[in-house]
Parts: C-alpha cells; structure tokens; sequence
C-alpha cells in the first residue's frame, strides 16, 4: 500500500492512489443510486420525488463537507511532506474538534430550516411528507455523513486512498440491505431510505475510527523507538494526545483557508446544476428528461478527473511538504494527461452512440433525440474538464483554493448559465447550442488556470511566498 507519495515513479504513484479512490466515487454513486432503485420498486411517486429531492439536497451538503475537508487533506500533506509529526498530529485533533462542533451547529440550523428547503425546492403536496420524514431523519444523522468524510480525508493526507474505499465499501453494502429491509419488508418509504443511508454511514465510520484508533495506537508504540513518531510509508497515524484536539488559531485558519474556498466553489457549482435544470424545465418535460439524463451521464463519466483533482491535491501536497515541486508539477502533467485521454475516450463514444447512452434511461423518442443532441455538445466537456480539475487541485496543494474558486464562479456566472439561457432563447428546436454551454465555461476556466500557473509558477518553488502554515 503506497503511504509515502514523494518516492517512486510519479505515473505509478499517481494511479496507485487514484483508483481506489475512482471506485470509492462510484461506490457512493451507486449506493445513492440504489436508494432511488429501491423506493421504485416497493412505492408510489410521492415517495420516489422524496428521495429524488431529498438525496439532492444531502448531496449538496455532502460535497461542500467535502470540499470543506480539504484543507485538512491538503495540511496533513504538507505536514507529512515535510516529516512534522507534532503538526499534522494537531491537523488532526483540530479538524475532529471542528467538524463535530460544526456538524451540531449545521443539525441544528437545517432542523430550523427545512420547511424553507422544502418551499424553495418546489416539493410536490403529495410529496411534501416523506419529503420532510426524509430529510428530517437525513439531517439529524449529519454528524455521522461529516465524521465519514472527515476520517476518509485524514487517510487521504496521509496518502492512503484504499482505506477509504474500504469504508465506502462497508457503507454500500449495508446500505442496500437496509433498503431493502426498511423499505421493501417494513414499508417505510422515503423515511427507510433515510434510515438506511444514516445507519450506514454510521458503521461506517466505526469501522473507521477503529482502524485509525489502531494505526494511531502503532504510532504511539513505533513514537518510543522512532524520533519523528510516525513514517508515511508505513501508515502509521501520527499519535494524538488530548492537548491536539484544543483548538489552535493558527491550524483551524489554515484548514479554513483552504478548506472554505473548496467548499463554496463545489456548494455553487451544484446550484448552477439546479439553474440549468430549472432552464430546461421550462421547455417542457421531453427535454427536462432529456437534459436530466444526459447530467447523470456527464456525472458519471467526470469521476475520472473528479479523481484526479483529488490526487493532485494529495500528492502535490506531500511533496510540496518535502519540498519536491518538480514531483509536484509532474504530478498535475500526468494527471492532465489521463483526465483528457480518458475524456477524448468518452467523447468518441458519445459521438458516436448518443442516442443509445440517453436511451439506456428512456424509451421515449423525443427524449432520445433531444438527449442526443445535448450529449453530443456537452461530450466536449469530457476533454476541456479535466484540464481545470486537475489544476484546481494542484492549487488547493499549494494553499491556493482562492484561485478555484475565482476561475469557476467566472466559468458559470459568466458563460455556463448564460450561455444555457441564450441558447434556448435563440435555438428552441434543438439542445445542440445549449450544451456547447458547459464546455465552454470549461475553456474558459482552463485558460485562467494556465495564465495563472504561468505567473506564479516560481512562486509554487518559493514556501516563504506561498506557504500559508507553519510546520513548526
């Protein structure tokens, strides 16, 4: 298991770490998936709008926790990077502290607020209860969704990938057979879909605490025999004590300073998602199917350079830690490289077979036309994406999640939602102009983040100038 991401061959090391998390992705794709599955089988569309809209609102808030956790990834990188036990053990002990004192918070305000989220999401009368017994039961189990991502975070940092898989694993698995008790056996609805999700992240993350308590207990034990208490490619835990969990201005800020920029750019970057639809819908019901389609479709095919943006913060923070740039950079060259192969892959195929891909999820021929139209524009995308992915976690390894989130807020405030809307106003006998939207904003954004990496390029080689922790 690859733990030290700053020795060895930079493409092995690369995909060593990526895949488990590309199946850790689509682990949790296809277990959200199931929900929807299952309540479709045993119930009506009251319960099946529930859960549709329930999961998108915990989606949201699932993907800017995420988000939010990279600056804890990216911190203990460096600090692992950079061979300071002490400081990544205080990364650790101040991230616990505050996302469980953020997660109560979070609980309590969107208890407060769900009626409001039901309003705005424009939630069907007969679908309003189950909405609600959804989302109420969703909510309450927040901490145990945070506490998951945040222990997959610290593994990540610490430049393991394949333990998180394990517990999306264990989650995945548990999940479906809940489902299928709660909602099939003791029909419950949208509330057993709920309570299944819950539960599992829940043994999830016991699962996962009891292999970090181990891994932190063989810390304590190698701290006695070695001077720094910890060897990244050993996987031993940095050993904790009570004092790492006191908050410390300086740790919480850096985790912040990355963390929060991450989560707002994701948090936007799903509402323009739910603008675009909200076009579409507009148009009628064929081509709302057929733009939702074909977003679940691009969803899918974008865990590739998803992946990639989440190793090259990993690794390129390690090996900033260590003061190995060149590794660095060539770490987001070869992780450019795969995301826009794999993309011109997908893009081919989606030239070729639009109309098959969009007709895996409906019969209907309008849907199957306009979905083809759509997919073969958006399939652009495929390419163009991944070069700003990858950039946007290369910046995010160097404390500069700022520049993620400027070059996205400018691609979708100025070209995505714009681009959609014009496109239905001046083309509307065909989707063709308005999925050339998407790549567009893309192209955009990969050519703010090569100006940008052209000039601060030498500042990425400078930690005086770039640095925003102090390992010490």
């Amino acid at each position: 298991m690859e733990k030290d991401l700053t020795q060895g061959n930079v493409l092995k090391v690369l995909l060593r770490f990526s895949l488990p998390y590309l199946l850790s992705s689509f682990l949790q794709t296809f277990y959200g998936m199931a929900d929807l599955y299952v309540t479709g089988q045993f119930n009506g569309a009251a319960a099946i709008s529930a859960v549709s809209i329930g999961s998108q609102v915990m989606h949201m808030l699932t993907v800017m926790v995420v988000g939010l956790a990279m600056g804890t990834t990216v911190g203990l990188g460096v600090a692992i990077g950079s061979k300071h036990s002490g400081r990544a053990s205080r990364i650790i002990g101040n991230t616990v502290t505050l996302f469980a004192a953020g997660s109560v918070i979070l609980v309590a305000v969107l208890m407060f607020a769900r009626n409001g989220i039901i309003s705005v999401m424009s939630v069907p009368a007969e679908a309003v209860t189950q909405t609600k017994e959804y989302l109420t039961i969703c909510f309450a189990g927040i901490p145990f969704i945070t506490a998951y991502n945040i222990v997959s975070s610290i593994y990540r940092g610490m430049g393991d990938s394949k333990s998180p898989m394990y517990f999306v694993g264990v989650a995945c698995v548990l999940n479906i057979a809940l489902d299928f008790l709660f909602i099939g056996r003791l029909g419950m609805g949208a509330a057993g879909a709920a309570c299944g999700t819950v539960i599992s992240q829940a043994a999830s993350v016991m699962f996962a605490l009891f292999f970090l308590m181990r891994k932190s207990s063989a810390g304590t034990k190698a701290a006695s025999t070695e001077n720094e208490g910890f060897h990244a490619a050993s996987g031993i835990v940095p050993r904790l004590a009570r004092k790492d969990f006191l908050p410390e201005r300086s740790v919480i800020s850096d985790i912040l300073k990355v963390g929060v920029p991450v989560a707002f750019q994701d948090g936007f970057i799903q509402i323009s998602f739910l603008v675009i639809t909200m076009i579409a819908n507009r148009r009628g019901v064929d081509v709302a199917a057929s733009v939702g389609i074909v977003e679940k479709i691009i969803s899918f095919l974008f865990l590739v350079p998803s992946a990639m943006l989440s190793s090259v913060s990993a690794i390129a923070a390690q090996n900033r830690g260590a003061g190995q740039h060149d590794r660095a950079r060539k770490t987001l060259y070869y992780a450019m490289l795969v995301s826009v192969s794999f993309g011109f892959l997908c893009f081919v195929f989606c030239q070729i077979f639009p109309e098959q891909f969009v007709g895996l999820f409906s019969g209907e021929d309008a849907v199957r036309v306009l979905g083809g139209q759509y997919l073969r524009s958006y399939s652009f995308d495929c390419i163009v994406a991944g070069i700003h992915f990858c950039f946007s976690g290369f910046f995010c390894a160097y404390g500069l999640s700022g520049f993620s989130f400027a070059h996205n807020l400018i691609s979708v405030l100025l070209i995505r939602i714009p681009g959609a809307y014009l496109a239905t106003r001046f083309f509307p006998d065909t989707l063709f102009p308005m999925g050339l939207a998407a790549p567009a904003g893309s192209a955009v954004s990969a050519l703010i983040c090569v100006a940008l990496f052209l000039i601060f390029h030498k500042k990425f080689e400078a930690d005086s100038e770039v640095l925003t922790d102090n390992p010490q």
